[in-house]
């Protein structure tokens, strides 16, 4: 079974759904607004702007029954995308500054806080090598959130995530399916 995520238009599985098991860059003309949704398999990132952009958030397997209210999401998601399942490594090099410049750390695990682990107050670019993560404006995988793919990230301001300071970062695992 592939990856499955349902969006419901209301609270506790109610009213029009949309199912989807891929990515969606425009969920607009298929629901004007959505209160609950189920993962079947897999996960997924949500966001509420079209293209994948905007805030987001991470669904893993599981029922959310009022998801979107408790996040303080609005009722208007636009967008989702399928996060493949990585099995293998995991490496991305952190830097303090824009477009690689600064200190410079390697990561191959999770991390609650950078400023405690490697004494940076910022964290302005990335390079992801392997695997697929989350990063966190606040420690302990808490606040606003960024889903990272494989690739380079020269600026997080040029994203639309101009006030952000990701201060956690966590591998998705397998065990999220």
């Amino acid at each position: 079974m592939m990856s499955k995520i349902i969006f419901y238009e209301e609270r506790n599985f109610q009213g029009r759904s949309y199912e989807c098991n891929s990515d969606c860059a425009d969920m607009s003309s298929y629901m004007s607004k959505c209160h609950s949704c189920r993962v079947e398999k897999g996960c997924f990132m949500v966001y509420d702007r079209t293209n994948f952009m905007g805030n987001q958030y991470f669904m893993k397997r599981g029922e959310y029954s009022d998801y979107m209210s408790m996040m303080g999401m609005s009722d208007c998601i636009r967008s989702c995308r399928m996060i493949p399942m990585h099995r293998g490594s995991y490496r991305m090099k952190i830097y303090e500054r824009e477009n690689f410049g600064g200190q410079m750390h390697e990561m191959m695990d999770d991390c609650d806080n950078i400023m405690s682990r490697y004494s940076m107050s910022n964290c302005m670019s990335c390079n992801v090598m392997d695997g697929h993560w989350l990063m966190y404006e606040q420690p302990n995988y808490r606040g606003r959130m960024m889903y990272m793919r494989p690739g380079e990230y020269r600026n997080f301001m040029n994203m639309g995530m101009s006030n952000m300071k990701f201060m956690s970062m966590r591998r998705i695992m397998d065990s999220y399916y």
